[in-house]
């Protein structure tokens, strides 16, 4: 597809994305981690429960956003709003490589109260930080609509 049929994924259709992905993965990793928990889970001080929370929450997430993006270039929230992340300099797949770096500079983009994914709202690319450090955008195709409104007048 040329560059003149997609264009750049703005910020409340990302969140959307992101809504879809977060609740999907809830509904994969919170029955499991209760079953092996229980109640306990969700209460207490503590961010990580054990072992098994850090590779159920944070280990299993990672690796399938990845190998989603590396199999798809999205997750199943971007598939289902057809985007596609693609390399910002070439419009291709980006490379393993950027994927996983990618992924990392999410942690980034929080940090600082979010600010790096707040900033696909003012970016001219509708970059978020982690896009621009691994070199990469979010795209669509225009008009993805069966046929444009027209009116007889």
């Amino acid at each position: 597809m040329s560059a003149d049929e997609l264009e750049y994924v703005g910020f409340w259709a990302r969140v959307g994305a992101s809504l879809i992905d977060t609740l999907l993965i809830g509904i994969i990793i919170w029955p499991f981690l209760i079953w092996f928990y229980g109640d306990a889970y969700w209460t207490g001080g503590s961010f990580i429960k054990g072992p098994v929370d850090f590779l159920v929450s944070w280990v299993l997430p990672a690796i399938a956003v990845i190998l989603f993006w590396m199999a798809r270039q999205a997750t199943p929230g971007k598939m289902a709003l057809a985007m596609k992340i693609v390399d910002a300099g070439t419009g291709q797949a980006p490379s393993t490589g950027q994927l996983i770096g990618r992924y990392f500079a999410y942690y980034l983009s929080a940090i600082p109260l979010c600010l790096g994914f707040l900033w696909v709202a003012f970016d001219n690319r509708k970059q978020g930080w982690h896009d621009k450090l691994a070199g990469t955008v979010v795209v669509r195709k225009k008009n993805r609509g069966p046929a444009p409104v027209t009116f007889n007048s």
